[in-house]
C-alpha cells in the first residue's frame, strides 16, 4: 500500500503492562498522553500520574474486554478523553467510529493516525499507523498473528497483506508479550531460517520484545511469510494446536 501516512516526529512511547501479558501503549507529546487499547484502568491511571500527563485521546482496536476494560475508568478521570473505535453497539462509552481510510487528529497535539481494516481476530479489528509506527492490537504480534476468533482465513490473511505492505521499517507494537513461544512454534515451521534462529538467540534474554521492525517480522514471521490464503491456514491451525 502506498500510503500517504502522517508523521509524528514528536512523539514518545512508553509500554505499559497490564493483565498478565498485555502492552498497553502511551503516546506522548509534551504534556499531552494518547492510550492505546486500555484494558486495565490503574496500570495506565498510574503511568499518566507518574509522567503528570493529560490523557487526550484513546485509541481501540477492537472490543475484547482486555482492551477496552479501563476506558470508563479512565473517562471518569479525564472527561474530556476523545476516544476513536470501530463500531460496535456494545460500548457503553461515547466515542467516534472510526474505519479503513480515515485519518484521525487528536485534539491539542500534532497526533494523527491513519486507519486500517484488518478483520480475522474479530471482524472488528483496526489498527492505527503513521510513517513510522503501527499499533496493530491483537492482528499481528512479534513471530505470529492473533487467533482468528470471528474472521475467516482469507479475511485474516488479507489483512496481513496489508500490514505487510507498509514500509519495512515500520515498528510494530502488538499488544502481547507472546514472543518466545511464537518463536518456539516458528521454528517447527521454518527451522533453517538463519533470521529466526538468529531471533530466537538475540531475544533470549529480554523481557520486553516489542515493538518489532516489520523487515524482521516479514523474514521471520510464517504467517508474514504465507504466500498464499491456503498457506496461512494450515499454519494457523498448527499453531491453535501447538
Amino acid at each position: 500500500m502506498h500510503l500517504n501516512l502522517p508523521e509524528n516526529n514528536k512523539i514518545n512511547i512508553f509500554p505499559i503492562k497490564a493483565f498478565k501479558d498485555n502492552y498497553i501503549w502511551i503516546i506522548q507529546e509534551k504534556n499531552n498522553a494518547v492510550i492505546v487499547d486500555p484494558g486495565e484502568a490503574k496500570p495506565s491511571l498510574n503511568k499518566l500520574k507518574d509522567m503528570n500527563l493529560e490523557l487526550v485521546g484513546i485509541l481501540i482496536t477492537h472490543k475484547h474486554f482486555d482492551h477496552i476494560g479501563g476506558v470508563e475508568e479512565l473517562i471518569k478521570n479525564f472527561p474530556k478523553v476523545k476516544i476513536f473505535g470501530p463500531e460496535n453497539n456494545e460500548f457503553r462509552f461515547k466515542y467516534e467510529i472510526v474505519k479503513e481510510g480515515d485519518l484521525i487528529s487528536i485534539l491539542n497535539t500534532t497526533i494523527k493516525f491513519y486507519v486500517i481494516e484488518t478483520p480475522g481476530h474479530t471482524l472488528d479489528h483496526l489498527v492505527y499507523v503513521d510513517s513510522n509506527h503501527l499499533f496493530c492490537g491483537d492482528t499481528l504480534f512479534v513471530c505470529g498473528c492473533g487467533r482468528l476468533f470471528e474472521g475467516s482465513y482469507d479475511e485474516m490473511f488479507h489483512s496481513l497483506s496489508k500490514i505487510s505492505s507498509l514500509k519495512s521499517n515500520t515498528k510494530i507494537y502488538c499488544a502481547h508479550e507472546y514472543t518466545k513461544e511464537n518463536i518456539k512454534f516458528a521454528l517447527t515451521i521454518d527451522s533453517k531460517n538463519k533470521e529466526l534462529n538468529d531471533r530466537s538467540r538475540k531475544l533470549q534474554n529480554i523481557e520486553i520484545t516489542v515493538p518489532s521492525l516489520l523487515k524482521d517480522e516479514l523474514e521471520t514471521n510464517p504467517f508474514l511469510r504465507a504466500k498464499t490464503s491456503e498457506e496461512f491456514k494450515l499454519i494457523r491451525k498448527k499453531k491453535d494446536e501447538f
